[in-house]
């Protein structure tokens, strides 16, 4: 018999928030983490790490606030723990002097291409967790979960990401069991831009009801 999953610890995180109401779908459905996208213009949730100030303003205390970078340089993770971040979120390669430079957790970010590196992470203490994501993150697109079973719980946050939505976030979460899911594409509007809070509120319905 397989392991029994609890789906009300499992914690859930919006990421790539763009706007100032977005706040307050994550405050009415009590999210444990929103995501900002900065410093990487090829994304269309790229936004100036002032509105995310702006944004983050009106989220409630409670929710845990992310800046989501790939190959952050020095400059751009000292503006970020300056800017009242809770975790830095970095995916692609992280320079050491670069590590060394944040003042907050790191959520080291994994595609399906990049799991080799998993331990030369997994060692450095400031690595508060891993987020596994698909080949290309932000497409919507899942991965073969499988592949997550042979990596050790360490109590590091074990964060799963990639093309979750709706309809398959509760299959997700009993395949894997994670702490937290996190959702970005799966929940925006169908134009493919800003958050819907009708599909958040399904999210939220699949994982704690």
């Amino acid at each position: 018999m397989g392991k029994l999953i609890d789906l009300n610890t499992t914690m859930i995180k919006v990421c790539g928030l763009t706007e100032v109401r977005e706040a307050e779908y994550l405050n009415r459905l009590k999210i444990d983490f929103a995501g900002f996208v900065l410093f990487f213009p090829k994304s269309k949730r790229n936004i100036s790490i002032e509105k995310a100030e702006e944004i983050m303003k009106h989220l409630d205390k409670n929710i845990k606030k992310t800046a989501v970078v790939v190959s952050p340089a020095k400059e751009q993770i000292i503006d970020i723990c300056n800017s009242g971040f809770d975790y830095i979120q970095i995916h692609g390669k992280i320079e050491e002097e670069v590590l060394k430079m944040a003042q907050i957790p790191v959520l080291k970010a994994f595609n399906v291409d990049d799991m080799d590196e998993f331990k030369m992470y997994s060692s450095n203490e400031k690595i508060a967790g891993y987020v596994f994501d698909a080949a290309e993150p932000g497409s919507g697109r899942t991965f073969d979960w499988d592949i997550l079973s042979q990596i050790e719980r360490d109590g590091k946050l074990f964060i799963l990401a990639g093309g979750l939505n709706p309809d398959n976030v509760r299959k997700a979460v009993a395949a894997v069991n994670p702490d937290m899911v996190d959702v970005s594409s799966g929940v925006e509007n169908d134009d493919g831009f800003g958050k819907d809070i009708l599909k958040i509120e399904k999210i939220v319905k699949q994982i704690r009801n």
